[in-house]
């Protein structure tokens, strides 16, 4: 039997067992077996450019041999593994590097509540925790917002596929229009600010105001700082908390290792996961100002919150990458090459496309065509390159690719779309003579 035959088998075999909602697997039908910074490596040799990064978990690439070094000496020592949220050195190690590290350099003060080990299980928290300050329900959310799929999460989720899907009523949540919805000339700040301060509005005063400063899931939609500004603003206008849900967008993928930096804000609850454990380890966190912890003593738990080898790996991180500007800058210096790359692109396709985001999370909007989108991203992974789409239709290439990644890959994984998109391109021509 080949290889090919085999892996072909062992797939099929993976695809009978696992449940039809399967997703990536779907898009990107072969068996994965190694991986190894920005590649993929498959059953039979394949090699793919990864352009994913494991929806923003990967920012470091695959099996960082630094941070992976760290984890195994941990687990050699027979240091505490799982232990609730018992204090041991691991955890100890983390905040006081976090704190060090991130916090002070960015004159913030949080306390940390480590929750259960996915994002949405950190949105979970931090609404049950702003609805327990405020003794509200009410949750502002914006269009195009997500936020995780359990009930609570996907409630403030804007996508009506997956609202659909729980099969229950999901209320306490009033949507308002992101950062441009309503078009150019209109401020939509202004206008969540009239709609609160109407008492014949229809909108319940709100425990919080949650929002993700940069929608992945949504489009690669960029709010602009003084919009974020002036949200903050009205959330401490009318006491409500202000939350910021920085888990795809935070820990670098913007520049800097908050999406909100460069606004200058100062959330109430900043919620993180995907990369904060540095290499694709569950581990979830809000950070809580001081005057809102007012959690009673086991009022929220769960029995995996701060996985001890996902805070090691994540203290590892830190140190490797965030202890100086440099990572930082170099950040800025890739995101700066992959703009100027997708904009070329775009203009030698007439440009047709727009291209938005923020530091290495960009996106490549094919506007009403998504099924161009569809096809570019179909036939790059035939040549070698895996990235998806986002927004209400997948009609947005996003490019995600690790944060380490080197300028011959990047260039070779843009190639490579380039070739992509020109095949969808005359694809499309074709099929409307």
């Amino acid at each position: 039997m080949t290889e090919s035959v085999r892996s072909s088998r062992n797939l099929h075999a993976l695809n009978a067992m696992e449940s039809n909602v399967r997703l990536y697997s779907r898009a990107f039908p072969a068996l994965f077996s190694h991986a190894r910074g920005s590649f993929l490596l498959t059953e039979t040799g394949d090699r793919f450019i990864d352009f994913l990064s494991g929806a923003g978990a990967l920012n470091y690439g695959h099996n960082n041999h630094q941070i992976k070094a760290a984890m195994t000496a941990y687990l050699a020592s027979d240091a505490v593994v799982h232990g609730l949220d018992m204090a041991t050195p691991a955890k100890l190690a983390f905040m006081e590097t976090f704190s060090s590290v991130i916090l002070r350099e960015r004159r913030l003060s949080y306390r940390f509540q480590f929750t259960g080990p996915t994002g949405a299980n950190a949105v979970e928290a931090a609404l049950k925790l702003a609805r327990k300050v405020t003794g509200r329900h009410n949750i502002i959310s914006f269009t195009r917002g997500y936020h995780g799929l359990s009930l609570g999460a996907a409630a403030a989720t804007g996508n009506q596929f997956y609202r659909k899907a729980s099969q229950v009523a999901l209320s306490g949540v009033t949507f308002m229009p992101f950062d441009g919805y309503l078009g150019e000339g209109i401020d939509a700040a202004e206008y969540l600010r009239n709609a609160l301060r109407d008492p014949s509005s229809g909108i319940d005063a709100p425990a919080a105001i949650l929002l993700e400063t940069i929608q992945g899931e949504g489009g690669i939609n960029v709010a602009r700082e003084p919009w974020l500004r002036s949200i903050q603003t009205i959330a401490a206008e009318i006491e409500a908390v202000f939350i910021v849900d920085d888990i795809q967008m935070g820990c670098g993928r913007t520049g800097d290792f908050f999406s909100f930096e460069s606004a200058e804000l100062s959330p109430d609850i900043v919620i993180l996961s995907k990369s904060l454990s540095g290499y694709g380890l569950p581990l979830s966190l809000l950070l809580i100002k001081d005057a809102i912890d007012i959690w009673e003593p086991g009022e929220h738990t769960g029995t995996f919150r701060g996985n001890n080898l996902a805070l090691v790996s994540a203290t590892a991180a830190l140190n490797l990458y965030w202890r100086s500007a440099a990572f930082s800058q170099s950040i800025h210096q890739m995101g700066t090459l992959m703009r100027q790359r997708l904009n070329a692109i775009s203009a030698a396709q007439g440009n047709r496309f727009t291209v938005r985001g923020r530091g290495m999370a960009l996106g490549f909007d094919c506007g009403k065509t998504p099924e161009i989108a569809a096809v570019a991203v179909r036939t790059a992974y035939n040549r070698g390159l895996i990235i998806e789409r986002c927004g209400p239709a997948d009609e947005v290439i996003k490019f995600f690719p690790s944060l380490t990644i080197d300028p011959e890959t990047l260039n070779r994984g843009l190639d490579i779309f380039e070739e992509s998109l020109a095949e969808a391109m005359s694809q499309s021509s074709a099929a409307l003579t």
